[in-house]
């Protein structure tokens, strides 16, 4: 039996995109699961994208339905944080799954999250305790990154780092100009 993934993510200047391909790569290396990378909608118009010097959304990747949500048996939901919560893309994108709530249809399934952050201090894990509200009200089953290499990446304290117990991160620094390492 084949476990199918949804990767979803938004990126506004392209760093939760590059985690979200990481995210694919790794759920596919795993046998017997594939995992399919969808993108939520943009609601901001090509102005106000243009005047935030944002590349604007990768066409290349299909836009996330969420009636096509119970096709997948697990998701991880990346996102950008906005004030210590995900951005509001998500949260209209996830406010449009009422329906499926009502007949429970999420239950029982799986979910993780990963973030970008401008800071150290930008609200990684707030983000992530935020988004599990969403996933409680489902019933989808939170699965966490956790501690699960004491020794490993992330207690690497040669420089700055993203990511916590509550899922993969990075750090875009105040400009944004700040990409993914190699550790996050």
């Amino acid at each position: 039996m084949v476990c199918k993934i949804a990767v979803i993510y938004y990126s506004t200047y392209g760093h939760v995109a590059q985690l979200a391909k990481q995210e694919l790569d790794g759920a596919n290396s795993v046998e017997g699961v594939e995992a399919t990378l969808l993108r939520i909608p943009e609601t901001l118009s090509p102005e106000i994208l243009a005047k935030m010097h944002s590349p604007g959304p990768d066409e290349s990747v299909p836009e996330a339905d969420v009636h096509k949500l119970t096709d997948y048996d697990g998701f991880l939901i990346g996102v950008p944080t906005r004030y210590g919560a995900p951005a509001a893309q998500f949260k209209v994108f996830w406010d449009a799954t009422g329906g499926l709530w009502g007949k429970g249809a999420l239950a029982g399934k799986t979910g993780g999250y990963f973030f970008s952050t401008a800071s150290q201090g930008g609200g990684q894990e707030t983000t992530a305790l935020t988004g599990i509200t969403q996933f409680t009200h489902h019933g989808i089953i939170f699965v966490p990154l956790g501690y699960t290499e004491p020794t490993g990446l992330q207690f690497n304290l040669e420089g700055a780092q993203g990511g916590s117990a509550y899922g993969a991160g990075t750090f875009a620094g105040p400009t944004g100009a700040r990409q993914p390492t190699e550790n996050e």
